[in-house]
């Protein structure tokens, strides 16, 4: 019923931004229990940027640029949201120990704790938005 709607592609943001938070705790916990293991690479999630780049392309572009043959690249490629899932990275650029392992226990914690406020604040959302359904409903 709203799913073709405004309602519906937020609720769906808001779930797909809930399940890379839900990923991303569980990389964290990963990398804080693996702090001491010898070459042990702390991992990442990439979500978010892959999102905002997604949604930026739905956006018509702010000029065309002309192709003199249509096998030609186009400039602008609209991504569909839908299609962006979160991906794990393992991080071998930095490395903070002498054996090897680059997890800095200090900046894993501050990350997990912005995860989950993030968390929090998706999940308030989604109960904004049925909270809002259910008002309009209601009349």
């Amino acid at each position: 019923m709203f799913l073709g709607t405004g309602f519906g592609k937020n609720l769906d943001i808001l779930h797909r931004t809930l399940d890379a938070t839900t990923l991303r705790h569980s990389v964290l916990a990963n990398n804080i229990a693996n702090a001491d293991t010898p070459n042990f690479k702390r991992t990442v999630v990439n979500f978010e940027s892959a999102l905002g780049d997604a949604l930026a392309s739905e956006r018509p572009p702010r000029f065309e640029a002309a192709r003199s043959n249509p096998r030609h690249i186009p400039f602008h490629k609209k991504v569909s949201y839908t299609d962006v899932r979160p991906r794990r990275v393992l991080d071998f650029l930095t490395e903070t120990k002498n054996n090897g392992n680059n997890v800095d226990i200090e900046e894993e914690s501050m990350n997990l704790l912005n995860n989950q406020m993030m968390y929090q604040f998706m999940s308030r959302s989604v109960a904004d938005q049925f909270s809002r359904m259910n008002i309009v409903l209601r009349g």
